[in-house]
């Protein structure tokens, strides 16, 4: 192909025809809108599907994605398309990469993130090694984040609609890797853009409802499905004040979570508590007031940096940082310790931080991402 042939929108010299490019559909609106729209302007798409957990109820869940419904759903979305589609059986590598730490992270007093352990380990992982097995130029996701072309390579930057951005969970995700995917959506200013598109190509799915939960936790019931896991990971023990002072008994380390209030069956107190910590060792939940949620510096580890300087080439990088998928990015004071560890210093302390959440990096100056790392409770 000729180097003066213009790129594609998928950034390529190519013609669309001649790119291969594999979507990774999961059955919602989203994924199959990119595919839906890839094959519409001519690419040579294929569709592949992960069936990644087989749950009894969860596969008749509504709102849980890779499930049974959800494969069936992307299959007919290639067939009202004309599109090849194949489904892959991950369940093994889903359940030691992602199942398996989710339940020994939350018997370890943390707040684990599955879905960015499932992007970083299975879909940008072992699925990404596949595309490029079936000769793929490219894998296209309907994730809501925007991959833009810097002079130093691909950046990843925030989606256009800040109410839909998947920043958060995919902070993970390496420059190698971002060579090679692309994402679609994370141009379109609303999720009605969205649903407009797949009712354009008269897609099945174009009304199908959102998924909210974990994909392998029905009802949103993690604890039910740590106990299944991980029997006997519900003992009971002790709710203690900051001193030590027991004011209670608790049905399992696994039901409490850092900065809850409600369900602690410790009424009768001048004011409110929250609990604060989690100390499994010893089966204890221990409670105080809310401002001894405040959290000013965070111990961060596993980082991936994807800024173009190295990480360790300053002292101090002043960025702005999540601690939670559902709050705004704070001003905050990164010191690093060595090139996948740091100390984060927020300006304005945060409330409820814990251990097994993602503290992710943001530009103060635009939407660029510039990675992030996982909270622990330090040394």
């Amino acid at each position: 192909m000729s180097k003066d042939m213009p790129l594609n929108s998928l950034g390529f010299a190519k013609r669309p025809e001649d790119t291969r490019v594999v979507v990774a559909m999961s059955g919602g609106v989203d994924s199959s809108v990119v595919a839906a729209e890839l094959a519409q302007q001519g690419y040579d798409v294929v569709g592949v599907t992960l069936q990644l957990y087989d749950h009894g109820a969860a596969l008749a869940k509504k709102g849980a994605c890779c499930a049974g419904r959800d494969i069936h759903d992307a299959r007919r979305v290639a067939e009202t398309m004309g599109f090849p589609h194949y489904v892959l059986d991950y369940e093994n590598i889903f359940q030691e990469a992602v199942i398996d730490e989710f339940a020994d992270a939350y018997l370890g007093g943390a707040t684990p993130v599955p879905c960015i352990r499932c992007n970083e380990r299975v879909k940008f992982k072992d699925l990404l090694e596949t595309a490029k097995d079936l000769d793929a130029d490219c894998m296209a996701t309907g994730h809501y984040i925007q991959r833009k072309v810097g002079p130093n390579g691909p950046e990843l930057h925030s989606a256009a609609d800040s109410n839909r951005d998947q920043s958060y969970f995919l902070f993970s995700t390496t420059p190698e890797q971002l060579s090679f995917l692309r994402f679609p959506l994370g141009h379109l200013h609303s999720k009605a853009e969205t649903r407009a598109l797949a009712a354009k190509h008269g897609l099945p799915v174009a009304d199908k409802p959102d998924s909210q939960d974990i994909c392998f936790v029905p009802n949103g019931n993690y604890a039910s499905v740590i106990e299944k896991l991980r029997p006997g990971a519900a003992d009971p023990g002790e709710i203690v004040d900051m001193d030590g002072n027991i004011l209670g008994e608790h049905r399992g380390v696994i039901h409490y979570t850092i900065g809850q209030r409600r369900g602690l069956g410790i009424g009768g107190m001048a004011d409110p508590l929250y609990v604060v910590k989690l100390d499994p060792d010893h089966r204890r939940v221990i409670v105080g007031p809310k401002e001894a949620l405040a959290t000013r510096t965070i111990p961060v580890r596993e980082i991936n940096w994807l800024g173009d300087e190295p990480f360790t080439s300053r002292k101090e990088w002043h960025v702005s940082v999540k601690v939670r998928s559902t709050r705004p990015p704070r001003a905050a004071i990164i010191r690093p310790i060595s090139a996948t560890e740091a100390e984060v210093e927020l300006i304005v302390p945060e409330e409820g931080v814990s251990p097994g959440q993602a503290c992710v990096f943001y530009s103060n100056d635009d939407s660029r991402i510039f990675g992030g790392g996982w909270i622990w409770k330090g040394r």
